[in-house]
């Protein structure tokens, strides 16, 4: 998880400036290429989780998708116009679907087998990895940029890719009957809470997206976004496990609904204040709706499908794809850059709120009728 993380965040940052600089693309054959192959990662992605339930061992699903993008990362890096560039990240990118989820569904395995006692929160630890990785890759890419330039970038993301399938070659999965019932405390299934997750997704997903631009535009210096990004990343690893733990104790959906409301806050703050300051004090606030979403949220989706656990991760990273897509797309519908953005994805997650609210209310009353 570390090292996939390294390689992702190598590229994440420098890749839509590679495709305008580098390749000379224009704003919507950008937007083509990011959009076209984050659909293709997204079907993968659903088709992997239904198919790998099915099988006694499924790590030769991410170890063919680590191959087949570090091909797409070859092809990519000798792209010198649109139809080069969109095969090339399609097949670089698009696998990857089949990667996370997969990873997710054999450590759900592997912990349930030999340390059931800490299968959720290993679960968090994984994707706290990742994150650590992720914002390491951040500082990689930039460093090996200055050097090395764009190509320098690239194959750092190869090598990510080469040494997640490398690891995956030497580890030992634990198998699992297909279709054999191997955990319990499951969450009821859901459709509201999974469209309630939808929307407290894409609102980060808008928000990932426009916060760097409105700092830069309102405060006059890009730098400031990335010591903001810093200081979330440390925040976020250490509520991670806090999450988890009180996850545990108030139940995940409670958890996820206090998150919820905190970066509603932070929306609106964000929108009305003119103080760098208080951007920064709302850090803390937002890390935990990050952390709770990240982890929380994966957790519990996943609960929703105990007894299918590829299906389970895949969905919930489907749900985040899903979110990424209306991020790539709002710039196309929504004109110019101002802080108003925000009061865009503090209306979803006002939505989100008050189904969760909905959600709760309900179980309450068929409690008290049980009772």
């Amino acid at each position: 998880m570390f090292l996939y993380g390294i390689g992702v965040g190598v590229l994440a940052p420098m890749n839509a400036i590679y495709m305008k600089d580098g390749i000379g693309l224009t704003k919507a054959q950008i937007t083509w290429v990011f959009s076209s192959s984050l659909l293709l990662n997204m079907l993968l992605t659903v088709a992997a989780g239904l198919f790998s339930d099915r099988l006694r061992r499924r790590k030769a699903i991410p170890m063919v998708a680590a191959a087949l993008c570090a091909c797409g990362l070859l092809v990519y890096m000798r792209a010198d116009g649109f139809a080069p560039a969109l095969i090339g990240m399609a097949l670089a990118s698009a696998p990857s679907g089949m990667i996370m989820g997969q990873m997710f569904a054999m450590a759900r395995n592997h912990y349930t087998r030999w340390a059931p006692d800490i299968v959720e929160i290993s679960q968090l630890w994984l994707r706290a990895t990742f994150s650590v990785g992720f914002f390491s890759g951040l500082l990689v890419g930039a460093n090996v940029y200055l050097f090395a330039s764009f190509r320098g970038v690239l194959w750092g993301n190869l090598l990510g890719y080469v040494a997640l399938f490398s690891l995956l070659l030497l580890y030992r999965e634990v198998e699992t009957e297909p279709g054999a019932k191997r955990a319990a405390g499951g969450e009821p299934y859901s459709l509201a809470m999974l469209i309630a997750l939808l929307l407290l997704s894409c609102a980060d997903a808008i928000r990932g997206l426009y916060l760097p631009l409105v700092v830069s535009g309102k405060f006059g210096d890009p730098r400031y976004a990335s010591y903001l990004w810093s200081a979330q990343a440390v925040f976020e690893l250490l509520f991670m496990t806090m999450a988890g733990y009180w996850a545990a104790k108030y139940g995940s959906k409670r958890l996820i609904l206090y998150a919820a409301i905190g970066a509603f806050v932070t929306y609106i703050v964000y929108a009305q204040t003119d103080s760098l300051a208080v951007y920064f004090t709302m850090q803390p606030v937002y890390s935990f709706f990050v952390s709770v979403l990240l982890g929380v949220a994966m957790g519990y989706v996943q609960r929703m499908f105990i007894h299918r656990a590829g299906f389970g991760a895949s969905l919930y990273v489907f749900i985040t794809q899903t979110a990424s897509l209306v991020g790539y797309m709002l710039p196309l519908v929504v004109p110019g850059i101002s802080a108003d953005i925000f009061y865009i994805p503090a209306g979803l997650v006002l939505i989100s709120v008050a189904i969760q609210c909905v959600v709760l209310l309900r179980e309450r009353t068929v409690g008290y009728n049980r009772g």
